[in-house]
């Protein structure tokens, strides 16, 4: 597990980030016409949810890894949703791009704030917690995802 700060995120720590997995998983194919060029430029799927997964989360694939399968993609949870308790066979590398959300990562309640990455281990039992915005303010979070491996989801009971 590792977990890093950076409250002052921009553009350019999120391109290192992307850049860093490229160079550590292998190639992801993503051509300058279907290029993602702000969150402003991310076309949301339809709201899902409920049965563990938070109701009204949105999605946007970015890219299949095609060695490993695994998946990068946007992820949007509404203020006030909650992603139950759950773990994945692969391990999972996240950055809060909006927002502040509660990671419960092995029983440890984390605070997590726009400028954040963290790496979670496969088999790790975690949690998101969005809490609702502070006075009168949205606090709607945005997490940019990357799998190492196929996107699976074992929750716990």
């Amino acid at each position: 597990m590792s977990i890093r700060n950076n409250a002052g995120i921009n553009g350019y720590n999120v391109r290192s980030f992307l850049l860093t997995l490229l160079m550590h998983f292998g190639t992801l194919s993503v051509n300058a016409a279907d290029a993602i060029r702000s969150i402003d430029d991310i076309d949301w799927g339809v709201a899902g949810g409920g049965g563990g997964f938070p109701v009204g989360v949105r999605t946007q694939l970015i890219a299949t890894d095609k060695s490993t399968q695994g998946i990068t993609y946007y992820a949007w949870f509404p203020e006030g949703s909650y992603f139950d308790m759950h773990w994945h066979s692969f391990d999972e590398y996240a950055v809060v791009l909006q927002g502040n959300v509660f990671l419960n990562l092995a029983g440890k309640e984390l605070s997590l704030e726009a400028g954040a990455y963290v790496e979670i281990s496969g088999k790790v039992n975690h949690a998101w917690n969005v809490p609702a915005g502070k006075n009168g303010s949205s606090n709607d979070v945005i997490l940019l995802v990357r799998r190492a491996g196929p996107a699976d989801f074992h929750f716990v009971e």
